[in-house]
């Protein structure tokens, strides 16, 4: 086996790689060996196969399995010969006729490329300071929760006058059918839906319209479909849709008691409430925890510089680019970013695929140095956690989580970075700041120099 460098500019390495024909004729007359006693094929006892048989029967099969495993011996050579880090899986590009090679007449040769992971020292985590906003939610919260609790748990008593019209907060019972120029469309029709006036459930314009009418009246609601619709041939379009009134319903307010927090499972209301402030609790921490991870990674980003992997750059800006162009045919762009040039978008969004390469090279660095690792038992319990989100089907997502390692690395990555984060926030120093509910919950902005 031969390998030469060919290139080695920056973090860019390429080599050749050549393993002669001699060499994969030893190998495959090994493999067909080995595997001769195993083979029950007719005309022959079991384990007595000849192995010239063997060849004339699995000949080129046999040889790709030896040139596969000839190129993962070599490119394992490569890297541990030449004490390499590759950022992602290197590439093959063939330089001979692999035809020729599968039929044992030529030398196997390829050139391996790959990008490598920088040399770089992480910077004392002891020296970050970071501020962590923190919010604890009072009584009020907690009050405003139950009477959403109510709102949402209330009852509907129908509207006995002849002459009540439906209001605004009513429920009311309606059979309809959708046109498009006068012809009906499918998954435009219905009977006996429920429908909240106000509540936002159906398109733009449409629960409006409805409004005044009577029980028992025929009203012709004529609205247009948002350009972002989820059916594409109802994007924009313009439709009429004849509604049937059948049944006006009030709302009836439930009060804030023990009788609600029955209705919900619960003995008492100092237990629903004891559970809303704990729930509340955990949705800021989870607010104060994102801040806190915000402000940490713009704190590495700042405090690193080094030369990133080109193709890990270009393999994030492309993924970036090709979900920006999606938004951008789809009409829901950012406000910010619709006024702008391909060329300035592309400009922006590149610095952000870097800074995205940057931090998971930090945050991998460090993991790496202070032996940061995923336990089987954490990978379970995430797998798990995201099967059960597909109710009566999780136990098959387990199952497909389990022998699928590409599925498990998906959920291994952020599970790898969490930890990271936690282990970097132990050693940072780190302030608390009591903040406002709002300020809390106010979105973020990038870091002066990326795109919003």
């Amino acid at each position: 086996m031969q390998i030469v460098e060919k290139s080695g500019e920056g973090l860019s390495r390429v080599y050749g790689v050549t393993v002669p024909v001699a060499d994969l004729a030893a190998r495959y007359e090994t493999r067909a060996a080995e595997i001769a006693p195993t083979l029950n094929i007719k005309g022959f006892r079991p384990g007595k196969v000849p192995v010239a048989h063997v060849k004339r029967v699995y000949g080129k099969s046999l040889m790709a399995e030896v040139v596969e495993a000839a190129v993962t011996e070599a490119n394992q050579k490569v890297i541990t010969d030449h004490n390499l880090r590759p950022a992602g899986d290197p590439e093959l590009q063939p330089t001979g006729d692999m035809d020729a090679v599968i039929d044992g007449k030529a030398d196997l040769a390829y050139d391996l490329s790959m990008d490598l992971i920088p040399d770089f020292e992480p910077v004392d985590l002891a020296t970050l300071e970071l501020t962590r906003p923190v919010y604890a939610p009072g009584e009020e919260e907690v009050d405003e929760a139950l009477g959403e609790l109510a709102k949402q748990n209330r009852t509907f008593e129908t509207r006995t006058a002849k002459t009540a019209k439906a209001k605004d907060g009513d429920q009311v019972v309606i059979d309809f059918v959708g046109k498009l120029d006068g012809e009906v469309f499918e998954g435009g029709s219905a009977e006996d839906t429920t429908l909240v006036l106000g509540s936002g459930q159906f398109i733009p314009g449409f629960e409006e319209q409805l409004v005044g009418a009577k029980t028992g009246a025929d009203v012709e609601v004529k609205v247009k479909f948002p350009d972002d619709y989820q059916a594409e041939t109802l994007k924009g379009k313009e439709a009429v849709f004849e509604v049937k009134v059948k049944e006006i319903k009030a709302p009836v307010e439930r009060g804030v008691d023990d009788e609600l927090a029955k209705q919900l499972g619960l003995e008492s209301l100092e237990k629903l409430r004891e559970i809303l402030k704990t729930n509340l609790e955990q949705q800021f921490a989870g607010a104060s925890r994102f801040k806190l991870k915000r402000a940490l990674l713009d704190a590495l980003d700042a405090k690193h510089d080094f030369p990133l992997p080109p193709k890990m750059v270009e393999a994030e800006f492309t993924s970036i680019w090709e979900q920006l162009q999606q938004d951008k045919d789809a009409g829901s762009l950012p406000p910010e970013d619709e006024a702008k040039s391909d060329a300035d978008l592309e400009k922006e969004y590149r610095k952000i695929a870097e800074r995205r390469v940057r931090l998971g090279l930090i945050l991998a660095e460090v993991g790496r140095i202070n032996n940061v690792e995923i336990t089987a038992q954490e990978l379970d319990q995430a797998m798990r956690q995201e099967a059960m989100r597909y109710g009566a089907q999780a136990q098959q997502i387990f199952e497909l989580f389990r022998n699928n390692p590409q599925a498990q690395a998906q959920l291994r990555a952020p599970l790898f970075e969490d930890k990271v984060v936690d282990l970097i926030v132990e050693k940072a120093k780190v302030t608390d700041n009591a903040v406002t509910k709002e300020e809390l919950m106010k979105e973020d902005e990038m870091p002066e120099g990326y795109a919003a």
